[in-house]
């Protein structure tokens, strides 16, 4: 029976994180054309999904025992839970896994705002720290962060539904972007532009950082 799927219900809570999030995303991500509002619509859009699931009714849980004819007494609001059928500690695996790679995505995030932020001021291309792994850290710490809240954390339809769309208009954003750089910088960017990937580093980028930081 779907009444009897268990759920917080606690809506005061669902959108207070929705407008706290939602803050930290326009105060960073800060959209002044028309595609950096799609995309940051796109995202806004996840974080509303994800956060009335969460703490308010589990919509992804209720379809499943709707369409599917499952035992809504046996199911949880968090859907790892539901499919891995190991009670609270498939909550707690996921919560934690999610949470870590949330923390790793807003700092690379923060990071990737600060050195854009200082090569703006400079007027120069930010080819430095993780600018010198990959041209969008910024939009992968993103990535990330929503990957781990909203795919590892708290699966729902429209949230994982939601992610690779996002990432789609990232990417075309990103390139638009890039256009613009070209028109400003020239020859330098188109360089820059092929000697970096665009969100994902290389393997021997990684393994330079990870033995820089180990050497100190």
């Amino acid at each position: 029976m779907t009444e009897n799927i268990s759920h917080s219900g606690s809506w005061g809570l669902a959108l207070i994180m929705i407008v706290l999030v939602s803050w930290a995303l326009y105060r960073y991500l800060a959209p002044q054309t028309w595609r950096e509002w799609g995309s940051v619509g796109a995202v806004q859009a996840f974080i509303i999904a994800l956060y009335a699931e969460m703490y308010g009714f589990p919509l992804t849980i209720y379809l499943l025992v709707r369409f599917f004819g499952l035992d809504g007494s046996d199911l949880h609001a968090n859907l790892w839970t539901t499919l891995l059928d190991i009670g609270n500690a498939g909550m707690l695996i996921s919560m934690l896994l999610g949470y870590g790679l949330v923390f790793i995505g807003i700092g690379i995030f923060i990071q990737g705002w600060r050195e854009l932020y200082r090569a703006y001021q400079q007027n120069r291309i930010a080819t430095e720290g993780l600018y010198g792994l990959v041209r969008h850290p910024q939009y992968t710490g993103l990535f990330i962060a929503l990957f781990g809240e909203g795919v590892v954390h708290w699966p729902t339809l429209f949230s994982v539904g939601l992610f690779p769309i996002i990432l789609l208009v990232y990417s075309m954003l990103a390139r638009h972007e890039e256009r613009r750089m070209v028109e400003q910088f020239g020859e330098e960017y188109r360089t820059y532009r092929q000697r970096l990937p665009k969100f994902i580093p290389r393997m021997d980028q990684m393994w330079r950082l990870i033995k820089r930081f180990s050497t100190g």
